[in-house]
């Protein structure tokens, strides 16, 4: 995948995670009805390619006024990965030497790559983890569960462990698939379906897509490399 397709396409499917992230905002108060209309219509500019780069400029500068409105990130890991997503493709489109455009774009690839390894480092040296215990209690008690009938699955404890173990385990591997393009695709796809299970049964749409946005720049990041 040459840089300016992977580039191109991060770009694309940033703009649709956002515009989906958008839409949320539209019956809310005036204030986040216009902030988050205007940046549909700049992510509508970014899907067609429309006077590149200055929407994705634009979103950048729009970013920092929503980061204002709400002191921050305010919905967690999916945001921080789309501003960081947003900023390194804005910086990959507008620095003015190349070897620096592909550093903007490689470090969003890398950060993907670390933001799977570290979750499992963090999940693993956590014995609730290690027992199930984490798992049977966000069945148990969270408000993810998009059913009632999910959180019976807080009485197998051994399906628990299992599913804890494996997701500890596929995290703290991953940076191992970028040995070969094969391999990275796999673990790719393993992490996309990951991602789309956390939708279906938690309603974290977010993640899917503010991932999967993010794949393009570590495919190209792989052949890069190696």
């Amino acid at each position: 995948m040459s840089f300016d397709h992977a580039l191109r396409l991060t770009e694309a499917l940033l703009a649709l995670a956002l515009v989906q992230q958008s839409l949320e905002h539209l019956r809310a108060f005036r204030h986040e009805r216009f902030l988050f209309g205007v940046r549909i219509v700049l992510c509508l500019l970014v899907l067609v390619g429309v006077a590149s780069p200055w929407p994705l400029v634009a979103l950048a500068g729009l970013s920092l006024l929503i980061l204002q409105r709400f002191q921050g990130p305010y919905n967690g890991g999916s945001d921080r990965l789309g501003l960081l997503a947003l900023w390194c493709v804005t910086l990959a489109r507008v620095l003015p030497v190349e070897q620096w455009r592909e550093l903007a774009f490689g470090y969003l690839g890398v950060q993907l790559m670390l933001s799977y390894f570290i979750s499992g480092w963090v999940k693993i040296v956590n014995p609730d983890w290690r027992r199930g215990v984490a798992l049977r209690q966000v069945f148990a008690f969270s408000a993810y569960p998009v059913a009632e009938s999910l959180r019976g699955w807080a009485g197998r404890p051994r399906l628990l462990v299992a599913m804890s173990w494996a997701v500890m385990l596929f995290e703290l591997a991953f940076p191992l698939t970028m040995i070969s393009q094969p391999s990275l695709i796999v673990g790719l796809v393993v992490a996309a379906t990951f991602h789309l299970v956390n939708a279906c049964l938690f309603g974290l749409n977010r993640f899917f897509w503010t991932w999967l946005a993010a794949y393009p720049a570590i495919l190209w990041l792989q052949q890069r490399l190696f």
